[in-house]
């Protein structure tokens, strides 16, 4: 386990870089980030993510995107096959990382953030699922 702490983007970039790697070689979860995701999309995407975090973490608006339309379409688009182990599979590469890399304060939060997010985006995931949706629930009360 390291003894950095997290300080800054350059930090963030090289946690997310360091975990992107890792998610991309995962047996996993490496097809479905792969498939949506092409190879000169990363650093991009890499960039945006570390957007993401600085947001999360240090409270400097930098993010803009909706992470559960995106997670909603990926699933659509993976036949509805995406399911909670996905989820901890993705949290088990990202508490690892951390742990690989920093500890401290804003470690523990960007470890409490993840595991939130998990199941936020799984239950984003969930409900936009035709049998689950709000609009099919609807429809059935009007019949």
């Amino acid at each position: 386990m390291s003894t950095k702490t997290i300080e800054n983007r350059e930090d963030l970039a090289l946690l997310v870089d360091t975990f992107y790697s890792k998610i991309r070689e995962d047996s996993l979860l490496g097809p479905i980030f792969n498939k949506h995701i092409d190879g000169d999309q990363w650093p991009e995407h890499l960039s945006k993510l570390t957007d993401f975090w600085e947001t999360n973490l240090f409270g400097i608006t930098k993010f803009k995107g909706s992470p559960s339309r995106k997670h909603i379409e990926v699933d659509r688009t993976a036949n509805h096959s995406i399911t909670p182990a996905h989820f901890g599979k993705w949290v088990q590469l990202w508490f690892e990382t951390i742990d690989e890399l920093y500890t401290g304060a804003l470690a523990d939060k960007a470890k409490q953030a993840a595991r939130k997010m998990s199941t936020g985006q799984y239950l984003a995931i969930w409900h936009g699922r035709p049998e689950n949706s709000s609009e099919k629930d609807s429809r059935l009360k009007i019949l």
